[in-house]
């Protein structure tokens, strides 16, 4: 029997509805909340669209796209559920009074995720009488095809909620990390962000365009980035000598580069010449084509990496 057999997304944006066609794609069902009166066409829609990729990547084997039912309230969806995922809008006080919404009607057992990137969980536990099932379980956009989602929990998470989660989503195909002590932003997002600073940087000091550091990135540093992390690849190379003696040789040097590191700020100048770079980048392509692309590289590099190992997680 499939644990947590019956979920419930709350929100369905482009992440919830990303997260609703993953879980409908593991063998569960999945009730539907949004207020938004095309909720259900566009999240139909977008399972049809997401379908085929996921397929290609082997998720939807025990899968039905037809298993979603949709509800008027947040209340309504979560009845019965054993894993909420919530994606409401990124305000304090829409998740607390959407969690203060479905907290009394709740499975006493069900687990509660929001996929919040900037929320810390402690804000966000201001909505709850007792926040002890209630876990961070932030994804990465489009959660149906990156695998990585970052799981907490806090001195206020009861005993075995977070490996509970952290268990649901690797049933689901996906690889998780524990986050370890609450920071904004998380890990992913602050590895991001200081990439693009730097990259911002770049720009706006002219030592190349938008687009030549976009390339930088895909054609170069980010093919070893998709097959292991920083840490591990510096590691490998400096070869039999690991990363000790990577830091004996680079130590100086990366010192240098990190005291002359950019720190730019997103003003209405560097928001123009970014605009106007990456509008150049796309050559007339709309952000439609752009995205299929995209999802059509991230497919085959999954489909590739999955040649070679299975998705794992650490714990």
């Amino acid at each position: 029997m499939v644990e947590f057999s019956h979920t419930a997304c709350l929100g369905a944006g482009v992440i919830g509805a990303s997260w609703t066609a993953l879980f409908l794609a593991s063998g569960r069902s999945v009730a539907v909340f949004d207020p938004a009166p095309t909720a259900e066409k566009s999240v139909r829609d977008y399972i049809e669209s997401a379908w085929p990729a996921m397929s290609e990547l082997g998720l939807t084997e025990q899968g039905n796209p037809d298993a979603v039912t949709f509800h008027s309230s947040a209340s309504a969806a979560v009845e019965g559920a054993s894993f909420v995922q919530e994606n409401v809008p990124e305000r304090v006080a829409i998740k607390q009074a959407t969690f203060a919404e479905i907290e009394p009607v709740l499975d006493p057992d069900a687990v509660v995720a929001s996929s919040a990137s900037g929320l810390t969980l402690s804000q966000m536990q201001g909505g709850w009488q007792n926040p002890a099932r209630f876990v961070l379980g932030h994804p990465f956009n489009p959660p149906h095809l990156i695998p990585l989602v970052e799981v907490m929990g806090n001195d206020k998470t009861a005993a075995g909620v977070v490996d509970a989660a952290d268990r649901f989503y690797k049933s689901t195909g996906k690889v998780t990390i524990r986050v370890n002590k609450e920071v904004p932003g998380h890990v992913a997002n602050r590895l991001q962000a200081a990439v693009w600073r730097e990259a911002i940087h770049l720009v706006m000091e002219g030592v190349a365009n938008v687009e030549d550091v976009d390339k930088a990135m895909w054609a170069g540093p980010g093919l070893r980035w998709a097959a292991m992390g920083p840490t591990m690849l510096f590691n490998l190379g400096a070869g039999d000598g690991g990363l000790q003696s990577f830091c004996d040789h680079f130590a100086g040097t990366f010192n240098g580069w990190w005291d002359g590191l950019g720190t730019p700020h997103l003003d209405e100048d560097t928001i123009r010449t970014l605009v106007a770079g990456v509008t150049q980048e796309a050559k007339g392509k709309t952000p439609t084509q752009l995205s299929a692309e995209r999802d059509a590289l991230i497919v085959a590099m999954q489909r590739a990496a999955h040649s070679l190992r299975e998705p794992s997680g650490s714990s």
